[in-house]
Formats: structure tokens, sequence, C-alpha cells
């Protein structure tokens, strides 16, 4: 299959499921993942040396692609792993998770600088980002993701290709507002009990992508925004 094909294929997918892992979680079938809709029934082996599949780098390439076509959306949501989502349900998890809200209810802080940062110059590479917050260095990695989690989670930040500027490329980073304003404005105008609905319909009850949704409201709920 050419990679022409592999990038529409995977898009498909992606808006066929509404949201989807880049690779499985221990080769399991739930939550979905491009793999599986690239791959059915191939188990997938994490060997990076000459003898793995190459399949595996190669759709990490094409992760890159994808995250910059503005056909699907990439952050890193779902337990911290890649994840992809179609542009509908982003918009509706955006309304549901009353993401706007959070993000204008950030206090003064390292998460709230990250994020006013990428809203003047988006998408940066992961390295700008520490340098520009000056939480760079391995001492800070951990005050770093910390910042980022919060940020993450309520899908205020987005992945957006790749930038050559260390000995591995470095990830894009850019504020959702910034890269997918259009998104973003639709959800503004979308209630959250409106999102709620259409993602339970269309996920049901015990989806695991749906009840990492719910933990994520049910934890901003019962705590203050950083």
């Amino acid at each position: 299959m050419t990679s022409a094909a592999l990038t529409k294929k995977a898009i498909q997918a992606i808006d066929r499921q509404g949201i989807l892992l880049v690779y499985p979680m221990d080769n399991r079938k739930e939550p979905g993942s491009i793999w599986q809709a690239l791959h059915p029934r191939t188990k997938m082996r994490w060997e990076w040396d000459d003898e793995g599949d190459n399949r595996v780098a190669d759709l990490w390439r094409l992760r890159e692609e994808l995250s910059r076509s503005r056909k699907v959306v990439y952050s890193k949501w779902f337990r911290n792993r890649a994840t992809f989502f179609s542009r509908t349900v982003f918009v509706q998890l955006l309304a549901y998770l009353e993401s706007v809200a959070f993000a204008q209810a950030l206090n003064r802080g390292p998460s709230s600088e990250i994020l006013e940062t990428l809203r003047m110059d988006s998408p940066i590479s992961t390295k700008k980002l520490k340098e520009a917050i000056g939480l760079q260095g391995k001492l800070l990695e951990s005050n770093y993701n910390r910042a980022m989690r919060p940020l993450w989670d309520h899908l205020l930040l987005v992945g957006f290709g790749e930038f050559e500027d260390s000995s591995f490329p470095s990830l894009g980073i850019g504020a959702t507002e910034a890269v997918f304003e259009e998104l973003y404005a639709e959800a503004q105008e979308m209630d959250s009990l409106t999102a709620e609905q259409a993602l339970s319909e269309r996920f049901g009850e015990h989806h695991l992508f749906w009840r990492q949704a719910q933990k994520i409201r049910l934890k901003t709920q019962t705590s203050s925004p950083r």
C-alpha cells in the first residue's frame, strides 16, 4: 500500500472511530489504534532494529504527517499516549471538558505560562518551549510534565509536526486556539450537555475513551485549576 493510501485509510479510520491511539496498548483490541486499522489481526512488536517490523517505524512517521494534515487532530491525551481525534469529536470533547473555561480560570503558574507562550507562537518545538518558560534540563523535567499534563488533558494543546532542533526530531506543540482556531471557536458555541449527549451516544457508557473524558472532567470539578 502506498504512503498516500495509508494516510487516506488512517484518516478514514479516525473519522469513523472518532478517537484512535497511534499504537495499541499491549496489543489489546481496546482502545482502538491506527495500527489495528492499518494492520488488522497483526500483533505489533516494538523491535526497532534491523530485524524489526518496518511498519512500526513507518507508522511513527505517518503520525507526524497526520498531525499536520489538519484533517484530524493529534494530542497526547489518553494516558499520556499519542492520540488522534476526528475534528467533530475533538470539538465535542473541548465543549464537554469545558476547556475554554478551564483555560480562562488557570491561576498564574507554569501551566498558564505555557499556554500564554503558545498563544503568541504556535507551533514551536518542545526544546524551544522549555527554554521559553525556564524549565529546560533533566532536573526540571518533572516540573515541565506536571505543568503540561492539565493542558494535554483538556486538549488545550495539540501536536503539530516536528522540528529538527536536537539529535532527535522534537514534537511541534501548539495552543489549540492558535493552530485550530475554527475548532476552538466552534467548541465555545457548544454547551457541555449537548456535547456530553453526543459523546455518550457515540462511545457508550463503558468505552475507555469516554471514561477517560469523564475522569478528567470529574477531576477538574473537584480541584482548582493550576
